[in-house]
C-alpha cells in the first residue's frame, strides 16, 4: 500500500473544484493508498477557507470533514520539527515554516507530498518525494 499526504494546497484545489481536484478526488477514493494530513494543514486550510469568506465554524467544519476522510493526522512532533529545519536548511530556495513542516510530516511518514505549491520544488527530492498537482 502506498501513502500520500495531501498539502493544504491540494486540500484548497479539491474544495474550490480547481485544477488537480480530480487528482485529489482519486486518492481519496483509491482503497490502495493511505492518505495522511499534517496537523498544520488542518489549521491552515481551515484559516484559508475562512478568508475566502466562510464563517469561522464553516471553515473549522470543513478543516474536521477532511482529517475525518485520511487515514492519519501527523502530529508536530520533535522528530518532524528536526525533520522541517533539513528541510529549510538543505532547500535551493526559500521555503515558509508551515510548508516545511508539512514536508517534513510527509518525509517522518515515508510518504508522497500531493501539492499545488511552487515552494516544494526547491525541496530535494532525496528528502521528500512529492507529486505536483
Amino acid at each position: 500500500m502506498s501513502a500520500c499526504l495531501l498539502d493544504t494546497s491540494a486540500l484548497l484545489a479539491h474544495y474550490r473544484a480547481e485544477a488537480g481536484a480530480d487528482r485529489v478526488q482519486e486518492l481519496l477514493e483509491d482503497d490502495g493508498v493511505d492518505l495522511a494530513l499534517s496537523a498544520v494543514t488542518v489549521t491552515e486550510f481551515a484559516r484559508r477557507v475562512a478568508e475566502l469568506g466562510a464563517e469561522p465554524n464553516a471553515a473549522r467544519d470543513a478543516a474536521l470533514q477532511y482529517a475525518r476522510l485520511v487515514t492519519e493526522v501527523v502530529p508536530v512532533d520533535a522528530a518532524v520539527a528536526i525533520r522541517a529545519f533539513e528541510i529549510s536548511a538543505t532547500a535551493s530556495g526559500r521555503v515558509p515554516l508551515v510548508d516545511a513542516l508539512i514536508a517534513a510530516c510527509a518525509s517522518v511518514l515515508g510518504a508522497t507530498l500531493v501539492h499545488r505549491d511552487p515552494h516544494f520544488q526547491s525541496i530535494g527530492a532525496g528528502l521528500v518525494a512529492s507529486e505536483s498537482l
